[in-house]
């Protein structure tokens, strides 16, 4: 007697021609199709078929609703109403020196709120967040469940770490696929990936760091903030309190780019110091978070300079395993290049220094690729400084001198010297606007 074979009560084909079409496809259709993938029965060409047909033909709003649904449907949903004080966390869509998670998290968590930021790795030429803490002797990016609520309901308040698997892990299978078939650049599919798994996170309340420009995914600031609008209507209909802030990305973001070089820039910042653009960025997310906490009055740049956020920053590493106060990695190779003239820097785009840090070992091609700690570039200037020829402008590091060939090869025109920076580029705050609900 053999077994009866379950009957779907869809077709993967109908879905994608439904789509394919330019019609929206129906919730329970939808949600079949994120279901039948995660288990198997839909095939990866299926829904890179499908996927494909959503990067050309979009969603409506209320299919984007629906697809994220049905991708945190399809693992656990986190609940963090046992703490007994609010949770805020905050997403960034990623850029070239982006380091503000590391200052961030433990500022905020000062003030009584909890902030539980499940981080990811780097790929490409954005870094990660989980790369840079691992350049701390010791510290562990992986935590239980137990270990996570511990830490944010004691004295510590804030933690990063690895998200788990349970997850959204619709998503994550997703997530792979649209990186090999060209589909990445969709609104929908980036807006439904991010926010599945901050609204699976079960967090009260979210910030999103939405960046546009040369070193950020959307280079154009109206498709980045139609991506902040997306992303702020699905954490608002799933009942989290979401708002996003429109970043600038032209530029790399401080004077570190890397991971134990942004590390130490970090630590510049906590202890009331460093970049001002770092300062500035750390601040405005900080005040958002906290007045979606109920604390819109929060005085952060007293924390910053009182050495508070500092006192955090360094529980929250040493509860995670990690010494704080170790050296960090130094690379064993360095290469400065200098000005070739007198003159003012008037341009410096973000991404070609991304990817040059990328080529230095600082990020990775392949998701399994180790990273170099230790690898990376420093700046000496920015936009609008004048220099005197022969005035280091920047200094690569690597391991191994030989990467330095193609990390130059990079960053050749990424950068200028001449009368006058341009300020429809590199003019104006790094906060462009708010979008809220």
């Amino acid at each position: 007697m053999t077994a009866e074979r379950t009957i779907e009560p869809f077709d993967a084909v109908d879905v994608i021609r439904a789509k394919r079409d330019g019609g929206a496809v129906p919730e329970p259709a939808l949600r079949w199709m994120v279901d039948a993938y995660t288990r198997g029965y839909v095939s990866d060409a299926q829904m890179a078929s499908f996927a494909m047909a959503v990067f050309q033909r979009g969603m409506q709003r209320d299919e984007i609703r629906v697809l994220t649904d049905a991708m945190i449907a399809s693992g656990e949903r986190m609940s963090f109403a046992a703490l007994g004080k609010k949770t805020v966390d905050k997403h960034s869509t990623g850029g070239v020196g982006d380091k503000i998670t590391l200052p961030l998290a433990p500022l905020v968590a000062v003030f009584g709120v909890a902030v539980p930021q499940l981080s990811g790795r780097g790929l490409g030429h954005t870094g990660g967040t989980l790369d840079k803490l691992e350049s701390i002797p010791g510290w562990r990016a992986a935590l239980s469940n137990d270990e996570m609520f511990a830490q944010m309901q004691g004295e510590v308040g804030a933690v990063i770490c690895a998200a788990g698997s349970g997850l959204a892990p619709a998503d994550k299978k997703l997530y792979a696929l649209r990186d090999v078939t060209g589909t990445v650049e969709s609104i929908p599919l980036i807006a439904s990936s991010i926010m599945s798994k901050k609204i699976a996170e079960g967090t009260d309340a979210l910030v999103l760091d939405v960046k546009f420009g040369s070193g950020a995914f959307m280079q154009d600031i109206d498709r980045a903030r139609e991506l902040a609008r997306t992303m702020v209507a699905l954490g608002t209909d799933s009942g989290v309190a979401t708002t996003a802030l429109l970043t600038d990305m032209n530029v790399p973001l401080g004077m570190a780019i890397g991971n134990a070089n942004e590390v130490r820039e970090s630590v510049e910042i906590l202890a009331g110091g460093g970049p001002a653009d770092v300062r500035e960025l750390t601040v405005a997310l900080a005040k958002e978070m906290l007045a979606l906490a109920g604390q819109p009055d929060a005085d952060v740049e007293a924390a910053l300079d009182d050495g508070r956020a500092m006192d955090r920053w360094k529980a929250m590493i040493r509860a995670q395993d990690g010494d704080p106060d170790a050296p960090l990695p130094q690379a064993r190779e360095t290469h400065v290049v200098t000005a070739q003239r007198d003159g003012l820097v008037t341009r410096m785009e973000a991404l070609p220094f991304g990817i040059a840090a990328w080529r230095l070992g600082a990020g990775r091609a392949r998701a399994e690729d180790p990273v170099i700690h230790a690898a990376g570039i420093d700046l000496a200037v920015k936009p609008g400084d004048a220099v005197r020829a022969g005035q280091p402008l920047f200094t690569l590091s690597a391991d191994d001198d030989q990467r330095f060939a193609r990390a130059l090869e990079a960053l050749d025109g990424a950068y200028q010297i001449g009368e006058a920076a341009d300020p429809a580029v590199h003019g104006g705050p790094i906060v462009r606007e708010r979008i809220t609900a």
